[in-house]
This record gives C-alpha cells, structure tokens and sequence, in this order.
C-alpha cells in the first residue's frame, strides 16, 4: 500500500502508555476490580472506576482501602486483582487491540518507540508477549522502574532517555488524564486515544484509535526541535 503522508521525520521518536492506547483493556480491568473488591465487601461505583484510570496500584489501593494499608498487603492485594485480570483475559474477557495498532507500528517501524506505563511488571510482559508486541519497542519503562508514578513525568523522561531523543523530540500516545499530565510535564508533545475519555485537554490532538488519517497527516507535519 503506497504511503499516504510524509513519515515521521528523522529525530523524533514515539512513546506508547500501554492499558487504554495498545490494548482497550479498561473494561477488564473495571470487571477485575468490580469483583476483587466483592472479596472485601466493597462495591466499586462509577466514581472509583473513574479515580482507577492512568494510576498505579498502589495509589488505587490506598484510595479503595485506605492509608493505613500496610506495604506487604498493598503488594499481595495488587498481585491478586492483577492475576484477576489476567485469567479474565486468557479466558477471553475483551481485552484487544486498539483498532490499527499493529499498522501503525509497521508503518513507523524506522522511528525509535518506547513503553511507559504505570501498569504492573506481570501485565507488561503478559500484553507484549500475548499480542507480539515486544519487538517493536527499543524501550520498556514499567510504574515500578521509577519512583514516582503518572501523573509525575518521571516515566517518559526515563524513556527518553533510553531511547536517546531528547524529550521535545518525544511524542507520547496517552488515554487518561494523568498520562497526559506526565507527557505535558516532560515537556513531550501528546496525542490522546478516546478509549478511555472523549476529552483529553492539553493534547495536541485526540482521535478514536490508530487508523485515523488525520493522526498521520498530523505527524507527517511534526518537526525536529534543535
């Protein structure tokens, strides 16, 4: 298939958050704590779903159970609502594919791309070696490879790091709110992906997945910052 716009220009590099912009695993992941949190008599409302999105488990632990949870059970309570979920997908729950994520990353195989996210270390190398995901990435920052979680940019500076381009040079693919908040405090360009939010304010530009042509057209028209 010819190439419809200009690729990415050469300097720039692309970093992907995972739950939400790869994988439309929000749903899964509401069902996995909707019933872990049955196991302790809570009902998971709306609002907690809503307060889950873009943040690390041990701040969604602390929010649904309190502050006075002790480390050693935040780190067994995370383990075993994650193991949730993962049954859930094996077992086909809905977890795939945003919609052309595997296209575009062909067609910007040349560019450098990392991951960054707050998801768990099990569930990073679950997606990447359930979908084949793992060859495209040069680099892979998990929420505990840093000490400071999304919304802090800690994240996507690593990233940058690892891959060599400087953070302007970066352009961060996010879902939630406090992703785009990382994204914009490490001074990187962000897209948002409505598959969590129809609106993501501070992004430069917001589309419904990665067969969208004005998402090309729109890198295709990025430069290199000196």
């Amino acid at each position: 298939m010819p190439n419809p716009v200009r690729p990415l220009a050469e300097g720039l590099a692309l970093i992907f958050d995972m739950d939400g912009v790869l994988v439309d695993s929000n749903p899964a992941h509401r069902e996995a704590w909707a019933a872990f949190n049955r196991r302790y008599g809570i009902e998971t409302t709306e609002e907690m779903h809503q307060r889950m999105y873009g943040r690390r488990n041990d701040a969604i632990l602390r929010d649904f159970y309190g502050d006075d949870l002790p480390s050693e059970e935040i780190i067994n309570r995370g383990a075993a609502k994650e193991a949730l979920y993962r049954e859930m997908i094996q077992s086909g729950a809905g977890d795939v594919l945003v919609a052309g994520v595997r296209d575009f990353l062909e067609y910007y195989r040349e560019a450098p791309k990392a991951l960054a996210t707050n998801a768990e270390p099990e569930n990073v190398d679950f997606v990447l070696e359930r979908f084949r995901l793992r060859p495209w990435f040069q680099a892979i920052v998990g929420g505990h490879q840093v000490q400071n979680p999304k919304p802090h940019p800690e994240v996507y500076l690593r990233a940058s790091d690892l891959l060599g381009v400087a953070p302007a040079n970066c352009i961060v693919f996010e879902d939630s709110y406090s992703g785009v908040q990382a994204g914009l405090a490490a001074g990187m360009r962000v897209i948002g992906i409505r598959t969590t939010h129809d609106n993501l304010p501070g992004t430069a530009i917001a589309v419904d997945n990665f067969e969208s042509g004005d998402l090309r057209r729109w890198l295709g028209q990025q430069s290199r910052v000196s």
